[in-house]
């Protein structure tokens, strides 16, 4: 893939993961449920761990500017970029399997959803983890298996797609 391609798929990859978490979710103050995990993990599987960190992360900052819902939190950009990482890094180059898509979700719901930004939560909130932890606990169990399968689902498809060249094995 030469370097203008992969800049318009990023560019794309980003105003994707706006439209979806800005637009297309379902947010309240302690809980947002959507679908802009989507753009990043096909980041991942399409450039990797440092590409998918740094698409998840401008997502961020591009949304809050252009959408802002409140003051911007820098820790939630760590959390992007940390996340892209994760989907990156067992993803990428590696073969298909809904075990693999299951550990990446599961890794970024336990370390990145439940961990750092329940953490972030606390501090701009003021509540206490504990309170903060059992509505997000409720979503996460929820969107575990929705994500699972969307991502396989995806990773399927962008493998056969004839326009993007095969990156990893099948």
């Amino acid at each position: 893939m030469n370097k203008v391609n992969k800049i318009v798929y990023m560019g794309l990859l980003i105003a994707l993961e706006v439209i979806l978490t800005r637009f297309l979710s379902i947010q309240t103050l302690i809980v947002r449920i959507g679908f802009g995990f989507l753009p990043i993990a096909a980041a991942g599987i399409m450039f990797g761990p440092i590409f998918a960190g740094m698409i998840a992360a401008i997502a961020d900052i591009l949304g809050i500017i252009i959408f802002p819902k409140g003051a911007y939190f820098p820790g939630f950009t760590l959390s992007a970029f940390v996340s892209g990482l994760i989907y990156g890094a067992l993803l990428w180059k590696n073969s298909m399997s809904v075990v693999r898509t299951a550990m990446a979700v599961g890794l970024i719901i336990v370390f990145v959803d439940l961990i750092m930004n329940t953490y972030w939560l606390t501090i701009i909130t003021g509540k206490a983890a504990q309170i903060l932890l059992a509505p997000r606990l409720i979503k996460s169990a929820i969107m575990f298996p929705i994500q699972t399968i969307l991502i396989y689902t995806l990773w399927r498809t962008v493998n056969k797609l004839e326009f993007i060249p095969k990156l990893y094995k099948l």
